[in-house]
């Protein structure tokens, strides 16, 4: 497969070929430019990705997490994940041209509406369980679902269209391959995460449970005053549903959140039973008006929304202090987690390791 991803890389200078803009974004080694496709007008982005030098050094990205990247997105063509129009290397950086997706995070759009219910709320939480599915089908976890990576393609729009970004964490599951890491961003990740358990699919399912609580409150099931509490939070099942947040909620929608958060994966939705349950996929004209009546408290959630987001930016500010302080007494390793601080990552990511073996015939 290595080999078949490297020959898309091409070799020639893409600015020979698009006409780099304004910056969209940036994240601890990516930096994503609107950029032109010269020979057709086109408007894409253009994700920057720093290389990883070499072995010793620890800025950048590897070339094999890269070409994972690439090859996941090389596989896939659907309305609610972002797609791969070209990549392009050179000395120092590997460059996605990605599709353009320029209305902004879904979250943000919803906390300027006057109004909500469950109802509309659902046809959001529909298309990205319709983006995972497609994923899934293809053994495809994301491993990154947040409210930061679902965007909108334009929101112009009455109901605009969902698009999951950011497949650098994307791994394609293989059958008899045990898959083990610690990544992600510590609020949304599962619990097999946390305790270094074999992983699946399952765990963008529990990042959805998260994501739908978020959604129909603004407020955080997990999140803890540091990182170390919001894990410890995830493993011992911590979390409720506050009155004062869900008096309005329905039951059915509870009942969505709860059997997504579930500790024991093989209990878990998978994607097929989450765009079945009856508070996306009402059985009865009953079950519908439930979901059309229960409105969702705009105010708690941009209240809720707005705080959860200054926490974040409050506690990487902190931690940026912090790195600095160490710098000036001497700590000269320290400069690559300052890259950190000049990213746009609003909680410090769960550190990465990972473990693949063959599963014996036995296990």
């Amino acid at each position: 497969m290595r080999t078949v991803v490297m020959a898309v890389f091409k070799q020639q200078e893409v600015e020979d070929f698009y006409e780099i803009g304004e910056e969209l974004g940036s994240g601890q080694f990516a930096i994503v430019k609107r950029c032109r496709e010269k020979s057709t007008g086109q408007e894409y982005a253009a994700k920057f990705i720093k290389k990883r030098q070499s072995r010793a050094s620890r800025r950048g990205v590897r070339r094999e997490e890269i070409e994972r990247e690439v090859s996941v997105l090389q596989q896939i063509q659907h309305p609610n994940n972002i797609t791969l129009h070209d990549v392009y290397e050179n000395r120092t950086d590997v460059v996605l041209i990605l599709e353009l997706v320029s209305g902004g995070e879904l979250f943000d759009f919803l906390a300027q509406k006057e109004s909500l219910s469950e109802e509309e709320a659902t046809q959001f939480i529909k298309q990205i369980l319709e983006g995972v599915h497609y994923l899934h089908s293809k053994k495809i976890a994301h491993f990154d679902l947040k409210p930061e990576n679902i965007m909108l393609l334009d929101k112009s729009f009455p109901l605009p269209r969902i698009k999951l970004i950011d497949f650098g964490l994307a791994h394609q599951i293989e059958e008899g391959v045990e898959f083990k890491n610690i990544f992600g961003t510590p609020e949304f990740v599962a619990p097999e995460i946390v305790n270094y358990e074999p992983l699946g699919l399952e765990a963008d399912m529990w990042s959805i449970g998260v994501i739908t609580y978020i959604l129909l409150s603004g407020a955080s099931p997990f999140l803890g005053e540091s990182k170390q509490e919001t894990l410890a939070n995830i493993s011992a099942m911590n979390y409720e549903f506050d009155e004062e947040f869900f008096s309005h909620t329905s039951e059915l929608a509870k009942s969505f959140i709860r059997q997504l958060l579930e500790k024991d994966t093989r209990k878990r939705l998978t994607i097929q039973d989450a765009l079945n349950h009856p508070w996306i996929k009402p059985a009865n004209p009953r079950q519908a008006l439930v979901r059309r009546l229960s409105i969702i408290n705009l105010e708690n959630f941009r209240r809720e929304y707005a705080r959860r987001r200054w926490k974040m930016s409050f506690r990487i500010v902190a931690l940026c202090n912090h790195l600095t302080r160490m710098m000036k007494k001497g700590h000269p390793k320290l400069q690559d987690e300052l890259r950190d601080c000049a990213s746009d990552q609003e909680e410090e990511p769960v550190n990465r390791r990972s473990g693949r073996r063959k599963r014996s015939s036995t296990s």
